[in-house]
């Protein structure tokens, strides 16, 4: 069974929670929270490992899945892990399983999100102009390569990389932290930095022209661009991630995984990409179609859910596109 919450009665079960959870008072910079009753048992830690970085150490279980619907938002920059369990969100991306998730600072799009209902999970965050201590260039800026996870007042910067043997030993090591007082809060620190250098290390060997070994076969990386080009032709009726795979010839697994390696994308990501481009272009040019009929023509049967996607595409709403009021940003 799936339950929903919005984001208000989200905030007032935690906020319940948290006045009826005892907190550890042997250990200044941690608290303690019991899962709000309602919804399940276990609990969830947070410790302040540094001025202003937080680290977060769940280990809980929902009495059924649960589906969150998010506000548009200003996001602090975040790195998480799942040891057990996995969260989605309604574009592909996916926390958990094999992945792990990578937040930047920014504005967090609307979205929804469905937690399973087992979870282990480490995540810390931080303000991204952090970044500027942790690893800082002369003129005491944030560095190039790292400006990506700092987009201020821009649509944040989401990455999943791929859960590594390293990635999941330091995670287990955090929630398995053996020491208390001071020497935990070092050794704490240590950790996460190490977490960031795991969780980045592909994104910053790309951006230093280090190509990592290919992971994909030849005849896969084919198969993938194949289907791509079956997505692109079927825009308005495009076949199921399962039929998709069946299509040409590999797994529904071997398909998510090369999309997001060739594409940096989900296939579920791609395609809406790639009809919100199509949607502006027949919005911006032509006269004789309506919101509604370009909604349809590509697939949308409800006009609201179309609005809903292209704005979080463009930042503007398809009204706002066919008036011409704002330019759209890519």
């Amino acid at each position: 069974m799936t339950i929903t919450l919005t984001p208000q009665q989200e905030r007032e079960l935690w906020a319940e929670a948290k006045q009826n959870s005892q907190q550890n008072l042997s250990e200044p910079y941690e608290s303690y929270c019991q899962i709000p009753r309602q919804l399940g048992k276990g609990y969830t830690r947070s410790i302040e490992v540094h001025p202003q970085v937080w680290l977060g150490i769940g280990n809980y279980e929902y009495y059924d899945e649960i589906l969150e619907p998010s506000c548009e938002c200003v996001h602090p920059l975040e790195f998480a892990v799942c040891l057990s369990g996995k969260i989605t969100d309604e574009f592909g991306g996916q926390l958990g399983e094999g992945y792990t998730l990578i937040s930047g600072g920014g504005i967090q799009r609307k979205m929804t999100f469905l937690d399973s209902q087992t979870h282990v999970d480490i995540g810390f965050s931080m303000p991204p102009e952090l970044l500027a201590t942790f690893f800082p260039t002369g003129d005491g800026e944030i560095s190039p390569q790292l400006r990506f996870l700092a987009k201020g007042n821009e649509w944040q910067t989401l990455l999943y990389p791929k859960t590594t043997t390293a990635i999941q030993r330091v995670a287990q090591q955090i929630v398995n932290c053996p020491y208390h007082g001071m020497a935990k809060r070092l050794y704490l620190q240590a950790k996460v930095l190490e977490l960031m250098a795991l969780q980045l290390a592909p994104f910053l060997a790309e951006q230093a022209g280090v190509q990592p070994s290919p992971r994909l076969k030849n005849t896969t990386i084919a198969c993938i661009h194949q289907a791509k080009e079956i997505l692109l032709s079927r825009l308005e009726n495009p076949p199921s991630i399962l039929e998709l795979a069946q299509m040409v010839g590999v797994s529904d697994r071997t398909l998510l995984r090369g999309f997001r390696e060739l594409f940096n994308t989900t296939v579920l990501g791609y395609l809406t990409k790639k009809r919100m481009e199509l949607a502006q272009q027949w919005l911006q040019q032509s006269d004789d179609r309506t919101i509604k009929e370009v909604a349809n023509l590509l697939g949308y049967t409800n006009p609201v859910h179309f609005a809903a996607a292209f704005k979080r595409q463009f930042g503007i709403t398809p009204s706002e596109c066919m008036l011409g009021k704002k330019s759209v940003r890519r």
